[in-house]
């Protein structure tokens, strides 16, 4: 029952990424990192990027020897939704996402992609924010 953590090249998803690489050795299980875009405009200016940071994320897996395997999605789906779905069909026993840190005010309504993993999904889901410097 894979680890399933959602990428962005961003301080939340490096630290989703980190939380996801211990709970994968942790439980001697795949790790499945999922990299979801919708697609248009905005993703043409970023798409090099996007496949670039997938790329070092392989390149640092393979070189820790973690297992796993890597889905760049750009589907024109919500990222939230790719997620839940490759987590369903995988199996996944845990799905780690990434949180912004918020104001005060803030706090009272969480980001939408993450309130829907945790209300879609059909597993445990972790949620970690990056360490403040």
């Amino acid at each position: 029952m894979p680890v399933v953590v959602g990428f962005i090249p961003t301080n939340e998803g490096r630290a989703a990424l980190e939380r996801a690489i211990e709970e994968s050795k942790l439980r001697g299980e795949k790790l499945i990192v999922v990299g979801s875009n919708k697609g248009g405009d905005e993703f043409v200016k970023q798409g090099l990027n996007f496949d670039e940071e997938l790329e070092k994320v392989t390149d640092r897996l393979e070189a820790d020897g973690v297992d796993h395997e890597v889905h760049a999605l750009v589907r024109g789906k919500d990222p939230a939704e790719d997620l839940v779905e490759v987590a369903d069909r995988m199996g996944a026993k845990l799905i780690v996402i990434g949180l912004r840190r918020r104001s005060p005010v803030g706090k009272l309504i969480m980001g939408s992609n993450a309130q829907r993993i945790l209300l879609d999904a059909n597993c445990d889901v972790l949620a970690v924010k990056p360490t403040s410097r």
